[in-house]
């Protein structure tokens, strides 16, 4: 399977020189937020496949003016092909904006799902990336120990997180957890995965 993963800026190879023969393999996008609702509309409507997204830090425009043709998976899980997609928006409290949480919030979010009846999921959605992992020293960019006990527990094939810019310095775009391998999808990038 090939999956478009998108975070945090817009590209322009995909909004302004959008090449359809470079992503027609394309079954799944996954949005890591961040993202203005308008182009994760013409993202939907370009590749005509399932776009799902949870919400960034800077998000808040999305309960006004959801992106069109696009599933929240904030909270939830999501099935395509077999795969269970399970999200999670936003990033350590830092300002008392949407869309922020303290560890102690993002680890009841995480029990109020409904993981454990569907016995786990394939892939980890979230915005901001998990503690220790890809993530920033200042309490902005800090990551979820949620996440790790997720990884810990249910052993997803993938995690795809945004939030942290490659921009800011020199991050890996893929590590590896575990079983687990994680996946910062800032801007854009291609993800193959075998089912």
């Amino acid at each position: 399977m090939k999956i478009l993963a998108i975070s945090d800026v817009e590209s322009n190879y995909i909004y302004n020189h959008f090449n359809p023969r470079a992503f027609k393999e394309v079954s799944l996008v996954l949005s890591a937020g961040d993202l203005n609702p308008e182009y994760l509309s013409f993202v939907a409507s370009v590749l005509n496949v399932p776009v799902l997204y949870v919400h960034g830090n800077h998000d808040g425009k999305y309960e006004n003016k959801p992106p069109a043709g696009c599933f929240s998976v904030d909270g939830k899980v999501y099935v395509h092909e077999g795969l269970r997609i399970f999200g999670l928006g936003g990033c350590m409290k830092y300002t008392g904006g949407p869309h922020q949480y303290t560890e102690g919030e993002m680890a009841r979010r995480v029990a109020k799902s409904k993981l454990k009846l569907l016995k786990g999921m394939d892939i980890l959605l979230t915005h901001a990336p998990a503690y220790n992992l890809g993530d920033g020293k200042d309490l902005a960019h800090q990551g979820f120990k949620s996440f790790l006990k997720l990884m810990d527990q249910y052993s997803p094939k993938l995690f795809v997180h945004g939030h942290q810019h490659l921009s800011y310095g020199s991050f890996d775009r893929t590590r590896q957890y575990k079983e687990t391998r994680v996946i910062n999808a800032y801007d854009y990038t291609l993800i193959s995965l075998d089912r």
